[in-house]
């Protein structure tokens, strides 16, 4: 099962202004081939589908606790979509909803991701940087621990390649700063899968590493999750489970890859403490949450009160 917590797995900094063309590129990687909803949707069907679970528990827990990282991850990226379509952080909601004759979202229709306003009222959906739908057949999940483990170790290299590309195109903090924590924890993972493989079979793929050849000290946005040990732990985001995978990161003195800041390789019980999530803007004449929210908001505020 899985527990939530209304925080994201990272801060983000507020967005400087709205920039749907900057949360369309975002997009890649939460619906693209190599994005979000890739990772999580195979190592989440991969974990559930584990076969020899209790001999293999090492290999199982690995695919397990990643699996409840990158639903975080999906979260986190679908926050920034959203930010970047909602523009800065601001007190309240809008003015009511007023006449709506005046065509007051005509620029929307030339945007490159129209349906994000049009469909999705700004928010994140499982689709890509053009608007095509994530599907089922980005998932691999075989049942060959050494096939699935492969797959998930090319997966996070070409996340990484998906990463920078996004990263090039983005100016504003807050895709930056999604880009970076991900840079950050996907090396992790490829890592962590590379790490596995060679346990099963000696052969030392992680001097694959990094694929594509660039530090992550290059990259401003990585530097303090560096400097705070990130890329040297793996969390188990469980109280009590999936410890065991400490027998294929750092369970042997495994070290942090090269040209990271060195020091040995870590499992954390738990979770990262993360940062908060940010208030998007009621938008009435967009009819969100509603044309007139007032009675609504009053409700809700009842309810509220009651429940405390």
């Amino acid at each position: 099962m899985f527990m939530r917590i209304d925080k994201l797995q990272a801060e983000l900094p507020a967005p400087k202004r709205k920039d749907p063309n900057a949360a369309a590129a975002l997009q890649e990687l939460l619906g693209g081939k190599y994005g979000e909803m890739s990772t999580l949707g195979n190592y989440m069907f991969q974990s559930f589908n584990f076969r020899s679970k209790e001999k293999l528990k090492p290999f199982y827990s690995l695919v397990a606790s990643i699996t409840a990282e990158e639903i975080g991850h999906v979260e986190l990226v679908s926050n920034g979509v959203a930010m970047l379509n909602n523009g800065p952080d601001n007190d309240g909601d809008e003015m009511p909803g007023g006449d709506i004759s005046g065509a007051p979202y005509e620029a929307m229709k030339d945007v490159r991701l129209a349906a994000a306003f049009l469909s999705n009222g700004g928010g994140a959906t499982p689709v890509n940087s053009n608007g095509a739908s994530w599907n089922n057949d980005f998932i691999t999940t075989t049942g060959n621990v050494v096939v699935d483990l492969l797959h998930n170790f090319h997966l996070e290299c070409g996340a990484r390649l998906h990463k920078l590309r996004v990263y090039e195109t983005l100016t504003d903090p807050t895709g930056r700063e999604v880009c970076g924590y991900l840079l950050v924890r996907g090396s992790v993972h490829a890592h962590a899968y590379a790490l596995a493989l060679k346990k099963i079979t000696g052969v030392e793929i992680e001097k694959f590493l990094p694929t594509p050849n660039i530090p992550l000290g290059n990259i401003p946005e990585c530097q303090k999750y560096l400097d705070e040990g990130s890329h040297r732990r793996l969390y188990t985001f469980s109280p009590n489970d999936y410890k065991s995978m400490s027998g294929i990161w750092g369970g042997e003195g495994e070290m942090a890859l090269p040209g990271d800041p060195p020091g040995e390789l870590e499992v954390v019980d738990g979770h990262p403490e993360g940062g908060k999530i940010h208030q998007l803007t009621g938008v009435p004449s967009a009819f969100s949450p509603d044309y007139a929210p007032e009675e609504m908001f009053e409700i809700a505020e009842r309810l509220y009160k009651a429940s405390r």
